[in-house]
């Protein structure tokens, strides 16, 4: 894949485990600090292994798998600031899990059971969206409201804020995004866009979509641009950070492609084998987020088998729950769905739902 040749990335931490020293980046947190993000790593593995789990058990209608992307999710959302705004796809499970969102929710949203409502007070965490890369648009949107109610370029830094927003390699050939990537430079928004270039748009490689690697488009728009290994937990926060300093500052937009990889599936409707080869596939888990990190820590004397033992039976114990929490899920009412289109429900969509509501009561009265 040409576009996948260029290597040069940030990496603070190799697959074998080692320490990587960059001229640019470095990672300012401790030894705890990163045994802690092992721990959000490894937990949201097992929320996304027992969803996949759900839905092939019919409790869930679909499942985007985040499996070989935890360190991309995991690093960034370490670097974001309650101030911040998250704007994700669908995929940002890690990032969920990091920012206490209550994962309940994302399954509710494939369960059938809720609709992606907005929710401005949960934790800053726009719940998931659907058309390929039309939330960057409202991603920039916001960072120039937050530019217009002062909260960019303030005197305290604490008070500043910006957006992140989560995309796959796929989006970036979505005319949306290139439309975000002009208004954001044109008006310096506040807006970290980060994209997990997981190297697959379902079964499209990304040497189809792009001759270069795709943090070079950056500069085409005016702005910084920079590729980081996805799959490094340490590099991913460190720039991460850099990047929504930099915005809360007024400075402008940053692109991150954190270099990753999807060992699973595009979503569960979706059969990997029919495209990629089991050479990549192996090549790439040599390369695993969470077992490199393991591996340092252990190491470093950081982190012991009885650690990683008391991890895994707080590991067992979610996964019990996320599955009672799913099939706990209450039944959606129809009727609702109606009142959640528009702030004010026009009358011809009223009409519907007493139509609606009168068709599935005369199957009870009969």
């Amino acid at each position: 894949m040409a576009a996948a040749a260029d290597e040069d990335f940030v990496q603070l931490l190799d697959p074998a485990g080692n320490r990587v020293e960059h001229p640019d980046f470095s990672y300012s947190g401790s030894d705890t600090d990163l045994a802690a993000s092992l721990r959000d790593m490894v937990l949201t593995r097992r929320f996304d292994a027992e969803a996949t789990a759900l839905q092939r058990k019919g409790e869930l209608g679909l499942w985007p798998p985040s499996l070989g992307q935890e360190a991309a999710q995991v690093g960034s959302a370490k670097a974001i600031a309650d101030t911040d705004r998250i704007v994700p796809s669908y995929r940002e499970h890690g990032v969920a899990w990091v920012r206490g969102v209550d994962l309940k929710a994302l399954l509710g949203v494939f369960r059938g059971s809720a609709m992606v409502d907005y929710h401005p007070d949960d934790k800053n965490f726009n719940l998931y969206t659907w058309v390929i890369g039309g939330h960057l648009l409202l991603s920039v949107g916001l960072g120039m409201a937050m530019q217009r109610d002062g909260r960019v370029g303030g005197p305290d830094p604490d008070a500043n804020s910006a957006v992140i927003t989560y995309f796959g390699d796929g989006a970036t050939s979505q005319g949306d995004v290139n439309e975000s990537f002009v208004f954001a430079s044109s008006f310096g928004a506040p807006v970290v866009f980060f994209c997990q270039n997981n190297q697959w748009a379902i079964s499209e490689p990304i040497a189809l979509q792009s001759k270069i690697p795709l943090y070079r488009r950056a500069a085409g728009f005016g702005f910084p641009g920079v590729r980081v290994d996805g799959n490094d937990v340490l590099a991913c926060e460190a720039v991460t950070r850099w990047a929504l300093e930099r915005a809360r500052r007024g400075d402008g937009p940053t692109l991150i492609e954190a270099y990753t990889y999807r060992m699973g599936a595009h979503t569960t409707s979706d059969d990997p084998t029919k495209y990629r080869g089991s050479d990549e596939l192996d090549a790439w888990r040599a390369k695993d987020p969470i077992e490199r990190v393991k591996a340092y820590l252990l190491r470093q004397g950081t982190i012991d088998q009885r650690w990683l033992d008391d991890l895994a039976a707080e590991s067992d114990a979610l996964g019990e729950q996320w599955r009672a929490d799913c099939v706990g899920l209450p039944e959606p009412d129809l009727a609702q769905w109606w009142d959640r289109v528009y702030a004010e429900t026009p009358h011809a969509l009223l009409t519907q739902r007493d139509d609606f509501v009168a068709y599935r009561a005369s199957f009870e009265e009969a």
